[in-house]
C-alpha cells in the first residue's frame, strides 16, 4: 500500500491512540469495478482476508459495514452515468488494514462531497439512506476525509477494536 496508506490513515491518528502505518501487521486492498455486483466481490474479499488473519469470528459485523461503505461509494461517489461503464481503471477501492487490537475498513472513491447520515425517526423506515446508521452501529468509530496529495477523492472508513489474543509473532 506504501504512501497512499500513510496519507490516507493521517487522520486516524486524531482523536484515538496511535495508530502508525508502519506497525499494521496485515493490509489488503482490492480494486472494485463501477457496478452493484462489486458488493458481493468487497464481501468476498472481506471473507478471505478475515478468515486469513483469523479473525473471522468479526466478519458479520465488518461484512455489514463493508457492504454499507461500497454500496454508499457506488451509488453517490461515482460521477452520473459512470455504474456499469466499462472503464478501464476501477474507481472504487477497499482497504483492510489490522493491527493487533483494531482493523480499519476504509471505501475510497472519486468523489469529494462529504457522505451525509439521515436525520430522525422516519428515516429508518426509508428502503434507502440508512447505511452511516448501520455503520455507526456496528463499528466503533468511523469517519472519512478528502485524500491528500495526488489521489483524488476522499476516504470512508469504519474502525473495530479487536480482542487481544496472543499469537505467535506478534
Amino acid at each position: 500500500m506504501g504512501t497512499n496508506g500513510s496519507t490516507m490513515l493521517e487522520p486516524l491518528r486524531q482523536g484515538l491512540p496511535p495508530l502508525d502505518p508502519a506497525a499494521v501487521s496485515n493490509a489488503a486492498s482490492c480494486a472494485l469495478p463501477a457496478r452493484y455486483e462489486a458488493v458481493r466481490e468487497a464481501r468476498a474479499f472481506t471473507r478471505r482476508m478475515l478468515d486469513q488473519w483469523e479473525i473471522g469470528e468479526r466478519f458479520d459485523d465488518v461484512c455489514l459495514v463493508v457492504s454499507e461503505l461500497v454500496t454508499n461509494s457506488l451509488r453517490h461517489g461515482l460521477p452520473a452515468g459512470t455504474l456499469c461503464a466499462a472503464d478501464q481503471s476501477p474507481p472504487v477501492r477497499l482497504h483492510l488494514m489490522r493491527w493487533t487490537e483494531r482493523l480499519v475498513c476504509a471505501v475510497r472513491d472519486p468523489s469529494h462531497a462529504s457522505p451525509v447520515a439521515r436525520e430522525g425517526a422516519d428515516d429508518f423506515a426509508a428502503e434507502s439512506g440508512r447505511g452511516l446508521f448501520l455503520v455507526d452501529s456496528f463499528a466503533d468509530s468511523w469517519g472519512w476525509h478528502p485524500m491528500a496529495g495526488t489521489l483524488s477523492g476522499k476516504v470512508v472508513w469504519a474502525l473495530f477494536r479487536l480482542p487481544h489474543t496472543a499469537r505467535s509473532g506478534e
